[in-house]
């Protein structure tokens, strides 16, 4: 795994405690949003590791970052409104940093992804990949303007992606991969490495478009 250095990352009036890792001659990269805040999310969550991981491994330049509030981010948690300026602060960090027009793609899993999908019909991301979204507890909006890849990827036993909820996406999203793994919770404890590849399979699409 490319090493990570830590970063702020400014959002309006807030700060952001960031890492970032930049492969040799990225010129695309990703940035990964953690779950829930309130129910101890943040970017050290070992599915956000590996979506890290498994992009780095494949020459994508990475941004993971603690939502206002949390560590040493500033501010307060705000149910996910403050929390979209953070993503489109860190989409734009991450483009100015690589430089030359670079195209981002957003990451998320569980409350990440909901945010994530929520601003994606806002910026011009270049793929999205949504690691459980929360669909029973909270609203995910479906994004329509997704010019790269689009993964759903979900775990069988999933407390907070029913299956009838999962459809719903599926039949919503056409475009989108969706992937179930089996075995595997809202956690995916003891299925990381599925999920690395489903992700993985997503990073090298998107390298390819």
């Amino acid at each position: 795994m490319i090493a990570e250095r830590p970063t702020t990352v400014p959002a309006g009036a807030e700060t952001l405690e960031a890492r970032l890792a930049i492969p040799p001659q990225a010129r695309m990269g990703v940035v990964v949003s953690h779950p829930h805040p309130l129910y101890g999310g943040d970017m050290d969550s070992p599915v956000v590791s590996r979506i890290v991981e498994v992009c780095t491994d494949r020459g994508l330049a990475t941004l993971r970052f603690n939502f206002r509030g949390v560590g040493d981010s500033t501010g307060r948690h705000d149910e996910g409104r403050g929390e979209q300026d953070d993503i489109r602060a860190g989409f734009a960090y991450l483009q100015r940093t690589l430089g030359g027009g670079a195209r981002i793609a957003l990451a998320g899993y569980s409350f990440g992804a909901a945010v994530s999908a929520a601003v994606a019909n806002a910026i011009p991301i270049a793929g999205l990949a949504l690691v459980a979204p929360p669909m029973r507890v909270a609203e995910v909006h479906l994004p329509v303007a997704v010019a790269g890849p689009l993964l759903i990827v979900v775990g069988a036993e999933d407390q907070y992606c029913p299956a009838a909820a999962l459809e719903a996406m599926r039949t919503g999203l056409p475009e989108a991969t969706v992937i179930v793994i089996e075995g595997a919770d809202h956690f995916f404890f003891g299925s990381l490495a599925p999920l690395g590849d489903a992700v993985g399979a997503w990073a090298d699409a998107l390298r390819a478009s």
